[in-house]
């Protein structure tokens, strides 16, 4: 060992180090009830990153879909990136009035798919790094459970064709007892999802107050197959 000079420290008389302090005493062994504490620490702060990340998407997911509304109903599907809202300002400082600094992202509204063949545009789609996440907003058809048994049979062992989701579709916008909904998908990159749907209130056409009001619903498991296309498009 070499002190602050670099020259070695003089021996004693004894054969020492010449050091007059007495010996360091050797840490304790961590115990067995130590190590449960630090994992229930780690556990605790990925719980608390998780919710947080929960709570950030579930709070985008209403976002996107309040803006949305603002047009009305009738809207083809809309796609969002979720992006970095201080990387934003620094690339767009004169949206500054415009955006919320203290969020962590924020929707940047893309072009409009198209709805036919919403699947096979969202399968084109590749997100660069700098974008966190992605949310899909679109108009859908719901029956209740039971309505389902009166929609045309269609064999899924040979597989769906066009023609038979083309079929569905025409019978569910048809049905006496269908809801207008608006459903609003975000994921974040490697990290949770939020689901959102406005059920419209009562009939399509009907003009009178005396129709039943719209229902928010929110659930990360409404569109299990919208989400995993959305994952799709951030993967590398």
């Amino acid at each position: 060992m070499t002190d602050s000079e670099g020259a070695p420290h003089p021996a004693t008389e004894d054969g020492g180090t010449g050091s007059t302090g007495s010996a360091e005493t050797a840490a304790p062994a961590e115990t067995s009830e130590d190590v449960e504490d630090d994992a229930w620490f780690l556990e605790d702060l990925v719980d608390q990153e998780a919710a947080s990340a929960a709570a950030t998407v579930g709070a985008i997911a209403r976002e996107v879909e309040e803006f949305v509304a603002e047009g009305g109903w009738q809207q083809p599907p809309q796609l969002f990136a979720l992006v970095p809202t201080a990387e934003l300002l620094s690339q767009q400082p004169e949206l500054a009035d415009s955006l919320d600094p203290d969020a962590e992202l924020t929707p940047v509204a893309q072009d409009s798919l198209p709805n036919d063949d919403l699947a096979e545009a969202l399968a084109t789609i590749a997100w660069p790094e700098l974008v966190r996440g992605c949310a899909l907003a679109q108009e859908i058809i719901v029956l209740p459970p039971d309505a389902e048994d009166e929609l045309p049979d269609v064999d899924e062992s040979a597989g769906v064709s066009a023609t038979d989701v083309e079929r569905l579709k025409h019978a569910a916008a048809g049905h006496p007892r269908r809801t207008e909904a608006r459903l609003v998908a975000a994921v974040l990159r490697d990290g949770p999802a939020a689901c959102v749907m406005r059920l419209r209130g009562g009939h399509p056409q009907a003009e009178d107050d005396s129709a039943p009001g719209e229902e928010i619903v929110e659930h990360p498991e409404l569109a299990p197959n919208l989400v995993e296309a959305l994952r799709a498009t951030l993967l590398p």
